[in-house]
C-alpha cells in the first residue's frame, strides 16, 4: 500500500533484525557460551557444596551471593560502563568467572576446600555478573544502535535461556566424564571465546560519534540523583518499578520449590517428568525469543509490557493452583514465554529513553531492580510458604503483584 503524500511508509520490523549485524552475531554466539559456562559452574559447584559440607546455610548463601551484588553495586557498574570501555569491564567479569571455576577445581582437586573458600568463591562469581550485565547492555546498544535495540535485547535474553537449558546438560556431562574438579577446570575454557573476541571488537567509547562525557559516581548522593532523574521519566520509572516488583514478589523464587510442586503433581521422583517441570519455563522463553523475533511481534510499548506482566501473574497463579500435570507444564511454558516478552520489552524501553551520557547508570539501576530484588523472592515465596504452604504463597504473591501492576498501569496511562 502506498503511503499518503508527505508521509513515510511504515517499514515492517525485520525478523531477527539484530542478527543482521555481524558484530552482534558474534556477540550473541559467544555470550550464549559464557552464559552456559555460568550455568555449568552452578551445576557442579552446588554439587560440590552438597557433597562436601551438607550445609543448607551455605546453599542459602549461594543464592544470596548471586543476587545481592546486583542489589548493591549495579549502579556503580553501570556508571563504569558510561565512563570506560564496556568491553574491558565485560572481560573483567569473564576473568572473575574463570577465577571462580579455577578456584573450585584446584581446591577440590587438592582436597583443601573449606567453608571460607566456598564463601569467597561464591562472592567472586556474584561480582562477575555485576561487571558483565550492565556493560553488556551498553555494548549491544553500541553494536546495533537504536533501531534494532529491541531485537538485540530480546535475543540476549534468549541466549540466557539457551545457557539455562544447555548448562545443566553440559555440566552433568562434564561431571560424569571428568569429575567435579576437572569438569570445572574445563569450564574455564568455555568463557574464553567471548573474552578473546572483545579484545578487538570495534565497539565502545572510541567508536561512538558525538558522545557527551559522563560524570563519575561519587557516592550515595550521586546514586540518589540518578534515582531522581529516573523518577522524572515516567516510562523509565514505570519499567524499572515493573521489573523490581516482579522480581521481589516472584522472581525465580518458585524454582527452588519445584520438588514440592512436582511431588504434589504426582511426579516427585528424579525422573524425566520432574526435569520437564524444571525446563518448561526456559523452553517457553526460548520459544518466545524465536517466534517474536521471526515475526517482529510485540513492539516495545509501556502499556504492552504491563499487560504481558499481568498475564504472567495470571499464569503463575494458575500454576500454583494447578493439580493436573500436563496443564502445569503448559502454564509453566506460558510463564517463560510471558517473562521473556515483558522483561525484554521493559529493558528496551529503559535503554531507549535513558540519556546517552548516563545510559550505563540508568541500565545499572534497572538491573539493580530486575536482578537485585530477586534476593528477596525466597522470602515472599519460601519463608511465607513455610507458614501457609507454597501453593498459597505463590498464588498470593502473584495476585498481590497483579493488583499492584494494575494500579501502576492506570497511573502510567494518565496524561
Amino acid at each position: 500500500m502506498t503511503a499518503p503524500h508527505g508521509q513515510a511508509a511504515a517499514v515492517p520490523p525485520q525478523s531477527f533484525a539484530a542478527l543482521r549485524h555481524s558484530g552482534y552475531r558474534a556477540y550473541f554466539s559467544y555470550s550464549a557460551l559464557a552464559m552456559m559456562a555460568d550455568s555449568v559452574e552452578h551445576v557442579i559447584s552446588y554439587w560440590i557444596i552438597f557433597q562436601k559440607f551438607h550445609s543448607p546455610a551455605l546453599g542459602g548463601f549461594a543464592i544470596l551471593s548471586h543476587w545481592l551484588p546486583f542489589l548493591f553495586f549495579s549502579v556503580w557498574s553501570g556508571a563504569l560502563a558510561d565512563r570506560f570501555d564496556p568491553r574491558r569491564l565485560i572481560q573483567v567479569g569473564m576473568a572473575l568467572f574463570m577465577a571462580a571455576s579455577l578456584g573450585w577445581g584446584l581446591l577440590f582437586l587438592a582436597g583443601a576446600l573449606e567453608t571460607w573458600h566456598a564463601v569467597v568463591l561464591l562472592l567472586v562469581h556474584g561480582f562477575a555478573g555485576v561487571f558483565w550485565h550492565p556493560s553488556a547492555q551498553v555494548l549491544i546498544h553500541d553494536i546495533v544502535g537504536t533501531a534494532n535495540l529491541q531485537s538485540a535485547v530480546r535475543l540476549s535474553a534468549t541466549a540466557r535461556y539457551l545457557g539455562l537449558l544447555f548448562g545443566p546438560a553440559v555440566g552433568g556431562a562434564l561431571l560424569l566424564a571428568l569429575g567435579p574438579a576437572y569438569g570445572l577446570l574445563a569450564n574455564v575454557l568455555i568463557y574464553l571465546p567471548l573474552t578473546l573476541w572483545l579484545w578487538r571488537a570495534p565497539y565502545g567509547p572510541r567508536f561512538r560519534r558525538g558522545a557527551s562525557p559522563s560524570r563519575a559516581v561519587k557516592g550515595l548522593a550521586d546514586i540518589f540523583a540518578t534515582l531522581r532523574g529516573v523518577a522524572r521519566n515516567r516510562t523509565v520509572a514505570s519499567m524499572t518499578l515493573l521489573a523490581g516488583l516482579a522480581s521481589l514478589f516472584i522472581g525465580n523464587g518458585y524454582q527452588p520449590q519445584m520438588p514440592e510442586f512436582a511431588h504434589d503433581l504426582g511426579h516427585g521422583d528424579a525422573d524425566l517428568s520432574y526435569s520437564m517441570l524444571l525446563a518448561a519455563d526456559a523452553a517457553g522463553a526460548l520459544f518466545a525469543g524465536v517466534i517474536l523475533e521471526s515475526r517482529g511481534l510485540l513492539q516495545a510499548r509501556p502499556r504492552t509490557a504491563f499487560i504481558l506482566a499481568m498475564l504472567w501473574c495470571a499464569a503463575i497463579g494458575g500454576f500454583a493452583a494447578c493439580t493436573i500435570y500436563p496443564l502445569a507444564l503448559a502454564l509453566l511454558f506460558a510463564v517463560g514465554f510471558l517473562e521473556l516478552s515483558f522483561n525484554a520489552m521493559a529493558q528496551t524501553l529503559v535503554q531507549l529513553r535513558a540519556p546517552e551520557s548516563e545510559r550505563g547508570r540508568v541500565i545499572g539501576l534497572y538491573i539493580l531492580s530486575a536482578l537485585g530484588m530477586r534476593a528477596f523472592s525466597g522470602v515472599t515465596i519460601g519463608v511465607i510458604g513455610g507458614l501457609i504452604g507454597i501453593h498459597w504463597s505463590l498464588a498470593l504473591s502473584a495476585m498481590v503483584l497483579l493488583a499492584i501492576l494494575s494500579a501502576l498501569l492506570a497511573f502510567s496511562s494518565r496524561p
